[in-house]
């Protein structure tokens, strides 16, 4: 039995009410700040107390630039230490001529120089509740378009099933949808249900049920749906009729790992539509911070202490140049990864030591190819969204943009389990992508000679990260909770402390809610 833990009653709850009920139930279990279900700013500015203190920020990713923004905004004085040569954190986009390094491995970027062929290998899809970070989006003008998360055309693949081949969702959802309504159907007729039902309520499940399943005849009996498309085409064609697609046979779909959670995948809170991505890359986020808050961000900065002050907190860190500096603040809000900052000399207490130590990271793993032809679009009318797999590759994702031109780069592995995580995360550059073409042939026959090139990113290797985004146990949450409570002058923020781990929304929150607990406590003071 499932164990009631506060994720998993958030996503019931978000399932079952919507997203506005989710947040009221994060903001009532402290793990948002109320101003997380409005898309309004935060406004420090009335009555600042920011003036002459400084609040040293550690790591320019999303969380970090909020907070520089903001408490900048009301008069606080800032700096940003940022180990890697950018900004943006785990928000990575990646284009022709850039370069990526894991460790010794290095690999650059080998796609063609236009604007449609980039690569999201972090955060790539932001949804319509995450309102927080779409406040930001309106508010500094960075375009979006939609993206496309759930596609009807896209594939189910299981080798255990249908021969190995894989069928189309739109015939996988349809005929699920029809033998569950069936099913129930005939425990309806039967009287199963008496107890439950009234006279008039059962006489009007069962044509909801006749309608939603598609079912026939006095028995309501499922035997396929044109809403699976038709046999050799997808659509009735010019003068309709044709024959449906045979349904798929239900002992295969009940041996496939269809039913145990991709098929219902949309209907997690932060997978429903609408969902949204900025035009040319994820980046632009980071990139519409940097050119506000700039000129407070030092890159190249690595910490290498954290250390209090009689007065607040004391910040030893190795800057550009290879020399050892300290700078002293009245605060510190700290958005290292833990994977990371658990490995840095401090002063904190205990109680946050551990829950830094206890803070364990996914080992995610995304492959980008470069196609010379869109024949997803071109072979089978897929139009963006997700195909999934039971191999390691798990998902291959079809651009959300260009449509309709010559190339573009299709998402061929996106790997979040910790077996296959670390299974590519151990080969090198190249393995990594004969493999994922392998894999990618069980859905689409030919797919190796469709790719002109690929790119890999196995964020366990990534030497500032160490990992893609806290991995969501109990023990997680319960390390969590502690680091949304300042240790001494010491704040906490990134998504890793939220509720939403991973996710741009759950790194905004974070940020507000420390900026909130430093500008209170100095107005108290």
């Amino acid at each position: 039995m499932q164990r009631m833990t506060r994720r998993f009653l958030l996503r019931a709850i978000g399932t079952a009410a919507g997203s506005a009920a989710a947040y009221r139930t994060m903001e009532a279990l402290g793990m948002v700040a109320a101003s997380a279900k409005t898309s309004k700013l935060v406004d420090l500015a009335a009555g600042s107390p920011g003036k002459g203190k400084r609040v040293v920020i550690l790591g320019a990713g999303v969380a970090g630039l909020v907070t520089a923004w903001e408490l900048s905004q009301a008069g606080w004085d800032c700096v940003v230490l940022e180990a890697s040569n950018r900004v943006g954190g785990r928000s990575l986009t990646v284009r022709s001529g850039d370069i990526l390094h894991e460790g010794a491995l290095r690999q650059d970027v080998c796609f063609d120089p236009e604007d449609h062929l980039y690569a999201n290998l972090g955060p790539a899809r932001i949804p319509h509740h995450h309102r927080a970070l779409l406040g930001y989006c309106k508010a500094f003008g960075i375009e979006l378009e939609v993206f496309t998360n759930d596609n009807r055309a896209a594939l189910f693949h299981d080798s255990r099933s249908f021969a190995g081949k894989p069928v189309t969702a739109r015939r996988v959802m349809t005929d699920v949808q029809g033998y569950l309504s069936e099913l129930l159907a005939k425990a309806v007729g039967r009287g199963a249900l008496d107890r439950e039902l009234t006279a008039e309520d059962k006489e009007r499940i069962l044509n909801m049920l006749k309608e939603s399943g598609d079912l026939k005849g006095e028995n309501l009996i499922y035997e396929g749906s044109g809403r699976s498309g038709y046999r050799d085409r997808d659509n009735a064609g010019f003068a309709g009729g044709g024959e449906p697609e045979a349904p798929l046979d239900l002992g295969e779909l009940l041996t496939s790992d269809f039913w145990e959670y991709k098929l219902h995948f949309s209907q997690f809170l932060n997978q429903n539509p609408t969902l949204f991505q900025p035009i040319g890359g994820m980046d632009a986020i980071p990139r519409a911070f940097e050119r506000r808050v700039g000129h407070l961000v030092r890159l190249g900065c690595h910490v290498q202490q954290l250390r209090r002050t009689s007065t607040g907190v004391r910040i030893l860190f190795r800057n550009a140049q290879g020399t050892t500096e300290a700078i002293e603040g009245d605060f510190a809000i700290c958005t290292i990864p833990t994977p990371v900052l658990k490995d840095i000399p401090n002063d904190f207490s205990a109680t946050t030591q551990h829950a830094i130590q206890s803070l364990e990271f996914v080992e995610s793993v995304k492959i980008a190819f470069q196609a010379r032809r869109r024949f997803w679009e071109e072979d089978q009318a897929i139009y963006g969204g997700i195909s999934w797999t039971n191999q390691d590759i798990t998902q291959v994702w079809y651009p959300a943009n260009g449509y309709h031109r010559e190339k573009g780069v299709v998402l061929g592995a996106y790997i979040w389990d910790r077996e296959p995580g670390l299974r590519y995360s151990e080969m090198t550059g190249t393995e990594r992508l004969k493999q994922a073409l392998a894999e990618g042939e069980k859905l689409h026959p030919g797919y190796t000679t469709e790719m002109e090139c690929g790119v890999s990113y196995a964020w366990v290797n990534a030497p500032l990260q160490k990992g893609a985004w806290a991995r969501e146990t109990e023990s997680v949450e319960e390390a969590a909770a502690v680091l949304r409570e300042p240790d001494g002058p010491f704040y906490f923020a990134g998504s890793q402390v939220t509720a939403l781990p991973g996710w741009q929304e759950g790194a905004v929150l974070s940020a507000h809610a420390a900026l909130n607990g430093i500008h209170d406590r100095s107005v108290a003071n």
